[in-house]
């Protein structure tokens, strides 16, 4: 007791007399962008921060005075010593800053910095108190070296099956090309690409990324976090004014000039294709991603965008519109911290214009527009600059129920799913890539495109297994157009991955009775019937034979003997091993309260109940989660062999800058090791 009370009279003594000779407190730095392990830890690696030579990106120091009556007056930034040249602009967190942040501290940001020298970079920040006391604080960067040797490619084609993981694409190949005997009777397009990676896919911020860190990383070669796009977190709440990265189509428009195609089956904000071209902090900033679109199409070189999303583009005052000024953005001239935006990046202003017909402004802009397969059909490629396809107000419908409604279509039978969405003319994935590559096949410069299989998640969040496997045969037939496109020009080079892996799905095997005798089953309901009588595991699971029709899509998949699908990451369902006639409602869809959508079922805790066959979940909710197992990665054309491995999803963008560049990446561009701690 007598010890604890002479250390304390001792510290008691050493503040007093600190006081008294005036000793001041210093500011903090509670943030440094890039991100880096230097900051975080006193680690110099692994380096979390990469760039090509030259590539842009912005820093950044949330600064902290150390008492509520002072302020940051003064912040510059270095890399390794020298003074980076560029206007340091200070935002007082008065307002607009997330909640934990004082109200005095500043965020110091200078836009638009790169780096040609290769090698790993120290950057510094030193900002002055209102009172005179600095702060430095220091991290790290890597340019990554571009080494002469390498085939140059005009084109790149990056193929995203949205939430496709391994068990997607064999669950594919067994319906669409069979087995026999245990050999794949027809193999899918992308089993015949002859180099295959593995892809590991955590976010910056947790090790189950979602669609927009795991689209943005193969794009700017860095790790967002979970929700952003194409920018480096902070600690503001505006969701567009975040430090930047460029991203390729930014890089390569800029230094060679090259076109980028955007085609996707979700809604074209969505987080997979806005994770090309659009900078947030917000993935569901809807209004201000496809205004960014348009606007910024000259950093981005956008000429062709397609999927859904309709509800965008139309003014406010239109029935089923989702523009609003809370999704939109608008850069302040007189706000240096975002004027700095327009200027260093070349941006548009932004401007709150909820009534914006930015479907109009498309077109003004030349961009041909097609608003269903009819339409598009119709536009001669050859005649084509620019190219806007919208075919529905949000997600398009999926691959099973375009079929259902084209066949139907033929027989004359009306009131399926796409009558019900009231989009019965949609295109199919592949039809819209034949359109886009015809369009920017006649960029003198070359293009990025990227083709989505939005879906096979969406799907697979709704444990829906039947429509996810036909989205990913829809995807699968995509590719085999791709890469004939890119086998006659031998100038392509085409990838296929996904963002990350969906649900946890494994294919667990084959029912072991027809489908006539499974009905019967699901009538009389409950676990003895419905699991232990059909579920066919091992020898039991046989060979599932599906036929598949002219369309190239399976006549029916309420086959005799199907294959059967679990998941890992699944919420509480219930299942009864048939396909659903409906899927589930699409919160997204303006409409989805209205009949007869609002006829659909709610969640999967609602659908197949009368088989009383409920399936625990192991995560809550009502939706199946993304996992964070590796992915595959395949690639065909010049410039392919580089992914073969494992690898990260950030070495990927590295990866295609060198087939573009015609360039080769120093050996092992794996991450570097840890160093130890500094003590």
């Amino acid at each position: 007791m007598a010890s604890h009370f002479t250390t304390a009279r001792c510290l008691s003594a050493l503040s007093l007399a600190l006081i008294a000779s005036g000793a001041q407190a210093a500011p903090t730095v509670s943030r440094l962008t890039p991100p880096s392990e230097l900051f975080s830890s006193g680690n110099q690696g692994p380096v979390i921060a990469r760039f090509l030579p030259g590539q842009r990106f912005d820093l950044q120091a949330t600064v902290r005075p150390d008492d509520a009556s002072k302020t940051i007056t003064a912040a510059t930034f270095a890399i390794n010593g020298k003074t980076v040249d560029g206007t340091v602009a200070i935002k007082t967190c008065a307002k607009d800053c997330l909640p934990n942040v004082p109200g005095n501290s500043a965020l110091t940001t200078v836009r638009a910095v790169s780096v040609t020298k290769p090698g790993i970079h120290t950057f510094t920040v030193t900002a002055t108190q209102s009172d005179g006391q600095t702060v430095t604080a220091k991290g790290n960067f890597e340019v990554v070296p571009l080494l002469a040797g390498g085939q140059k490619v005009k084109n790149v084609i990056i193929m995203l099956g949205d939430g496709m993981g391994a068990a997607q694409r064999t669950a594919a190949r067994m319906v669409a090309g069979g087995y026999a005997q245990g050999k794949s009777i027809t193999p899918l397009a992308m089993d015949t690409f002859p180099v295959t990676g593995m892809v590991k896919t955590a976010s910056l911020n947790s090790v189950i990324t979602d669609s927009a860190p795991g689209m943005t990383a193969y794009v700017s070669g860095n790790k967002n976090n979970n929700n952003e796009e194409g920018v480096f977190p902070d600690d503001t709440v505006d969701p567009f004014d975040n430090p930047r990265i460029e991203y390729l189509s930014e890089y390569l428009h800029r230094t060679q000039g090259k076109a980028l195609g955007i085609v996707t089956t979700a809604d074209v904000f969505d987080a997979t294709p806005a994770g090309n071209a659009v900078h947030t902090s917000n993935r569901g900033a809807g209004t201000g991603i496809v205004d960014q679109y348009l606007d910024d199409r000259g950093t981005t070189g956008l000429t062709v965008l397609m999927g859904g999303g309709r509800k965008w583009f139309m003014p406010s005052t239109v029935p089923g519109s989702a523009r609003g000024d809370r999704t939109d953005y608008a850069f302040s001239a007189t706000d240096a911290h975002t004027a700095e935006i327009v200027k260093r990046w070349k941006s548009a202003p932004g401007k709150l214009d909820k009534d914006r017909d930015l479907l109009a402004d498309f077109q003004a802009a030349g961009f041909a527009y097609a608003a269903d397969k009819s339409k598009l059909d119709s536009i001669d490629p050859s005649k084509t600059d620019r190219l806007l396809g919208l075919f529905s107000h949000s997600n398009m419908n999926v691959a099973l129920d375009k079929i259902d409604g084209r066949r139907n279509k033929a027989r004359g039978v009306t009131g399926r799913v796409v009558d019900d969405y009231g989009f019965p003319d949609q295109p199919m994935l592949d039809e819209m890539t034949g359109k886009a590559l015809g369009v920017l096949e006649r960029q003198k410069n070359g293009f990025v495109l990227m083709v989505e299989g939005a879906s096979i998640d969406k799907q697979a969040h709704n444990m829906d297994t039947e429509r996810w496997m036909l989205d990913t045969i829809e995807f699968d037939r995509t590719i085999k157009l791709v890469q004939e496109f890119a086998r006659k020009r031998g100038d392509t080079l085409v990838i296929i991955t996904a963002d990350h892996e969906c649900s946890g799905v494994a294919l667990i095997g084959g029912s072991r009775v027809t489908d006539t005798r499974l009905q019967e089953l699901v009538r009389e309901g409950g676990v003895a019937n419905i699991r232990d009588k059909v579920v066919g595991v091992y020898e039991q699971a046989g060979f599932p034979k599906y036929k598949l029709g002219a369309d190239g899509y399976p006549e029916t998949t309420d086959i005799d003997f199907r294959l059967l699908v679990g998941y890992g990451a699944n919420s509480d369902r219930y299942e009864d091993f048939r396909t659903n006639d409906r899927p589930l409602q699409d919160s997204q869809q303006p409409f989805v309260k209205k009949e007869p959508l609002s006829a659909y079922p709610a969640g999967p805790a609602v659908r197949d109940v009368d088989g009383k066959f409920m399936v625990t979940g192991q995560v809550p909710g009502d939706s199946a989660v993304h996992t964070a197992t590796d992915i595959p990665l395949s690639a065909f054309g010049p410039g392919a062999w580089s992914f073969t491995g494992v690898q990260d999803n950030t070495d990927v963008f590295f990866k295609l800058a060198q087939a573009v560049n015609g360039v080769v990446l120093p050996e092992g561009l794996a991450p570097r090791a840890s160093a130890k701690s500094k003590k």
